[in-house]
């Protein structure tokens, strides 16, 4: 039964993404598939269960059966780093996870187990990356993100951490590579990784959808008041445009689904966007949504016609300036509404990615 751990080099390098995207693939050629977060440290409760919001996302896109407390085995609640250290914590985790393995492998071709950031995590509770993958004798892709200099030396530091727990090493992904501006990468990315000895197996391009936040994020990381329209699931930005220019120089920016960000007086602006969004050849919209800075509230008749539209638009009272900076520090994951983004990380994975190739080497 073969096995693979997905590292990453970091926070939002796009270990998630290439997750999904390897899921698909291999489910479409028809192999049996079982899925290990081993530890979780962003976990929601469902059903009664603490499990890693990644292993419910795979559940809820892929309609997985395995139970979730075996799809994500350890999850470290608040303090729990602090009582393990202090010897709070009874139980061994490695044997936890060892026994989530056996379950979800069951009956299964090939099991992937998705690590927590870089190969280090989890060394606190004696269960670093690294460790996991050892003792679930699993070989490893370690995803990046683009650049050139950073990722190699990222990448380099972590394989020393694996190669120290002896664990192989298949190769790299790097994401989010700018591969129409600069062509060239994905071959001094390989030159580069095979002086350490590391292969390159694929580069993602880089993807405005898959880096945006979704109204929904927006409404939930902003405080403020709902004025019109609902922060629909699964509607994603398509760029985030600041108002602080006249309504006719406007519109070349309210285009394919922004998010304008703009004082509450400026209702000039509020009715521009109204305008472009009716302008719009196709149903999709030139602007998706407002955040309205200030705690400026529009008139009345403004309101009512923002209402009317159904055009979402949010009131807060923070300066769009710390406004657009809270939108641009939205740590963006992938949720199971996601649909779009699900449908376009398929594809980037599908036509990046030699599939076959990448599990003939496991």
């Amino acid at each position: 039964m073969r096995r693979v751990f997905l590292a990453a080099t970091g926070q939002n390098r796009g270990k998630t993404t290439v997750s999904l995207g390897l899921i698909a693939a291999v489910l479409q050629r028809g192999h049996r598939l079982g899925f290990l977060k081993p530890v979780g440290q962003r976990y929601l409760v469902v059903d009664g269960t603490r499990a890693d919001e990644d292993a419910v996302l795979v559940r809820d896109v892929f309609g997985l059966t395995d139970a979730l407390d075996d799809m994500s085995p350890v999850t470290l609640p608040r303090h729990f780093t602090t009582d393990f250290v202090m010897g709070r914590v009874e139980g061994d985790l490695a044997q936890e996870v060892t026994d989530a393995f056996r379950h979800v492998a069951a009956g299964k071709d090939l099991v992937i187990i998705e690590g927590t950031g870089h190969a280090g995590v989890g060394a606190v509770v004696g269960l670093s990356n690294a460790r996991a993958a050892a003792v679930l004798d699993a070989p490893v892709i370690i995803v990046s993100e683009g650049g050139v200099g950073r990722p190699i030396d990222e990448i380099a530091l972590n394989c020393a951490l694996f190669a120290a727990h002896g664990v192989r090493v298949v190769g790299a992904i790097v994401n989010k590579v700018d591969v129409e501006a600069r062509p060239e990468l994905r071959e001094v990315l390989e030159r580069g990784l095979a002086q350490q000895g590391v292969d390159l197996l694929g580069c993602l391009p880089y993807s405005r959808l898959l880096a945006n936040p979704s109204l929904e994020l927006i409404s939930t990381h902003l405080a403020g008041e709902l004025l019109s329209g609902e922060p629909t699931p699964g509607r994603t930005i398509g760029e985030v445009a600041i108002g602080a220019m006249q309504a006719g120089h406007a519109m070349s920016v309210l285009r394919d689904r922004v998010l304008l960000i703009t004082p509450g007086d400026r209702e000039d602006l509020v009715l521009a966007s109204l305008a472009a969004n009716r302008a719009a050849a196709d149903d999709t919209p030139k602007v998706i949504g407002m955040v309205l800075t200030g705690g400026f509230r529009p008139s009345e008749a403004v309101l009512a016609e923002l209402r009317r539209s159904g055009l979402y638009a949010l009131l807060v009272d923070s300066d769009t300036y710390a406004t657009a900076r809270a939108v641009d520090e939205i740590l963006v994951k992938t949720h199971p509404s996601d649909t779009e983004k699900i449908a376009t990380i398929i594809d980037l994975v599908a036509g990046s990615l030699d599939v076959d190739a990448l599990l003939a080497r496991l």
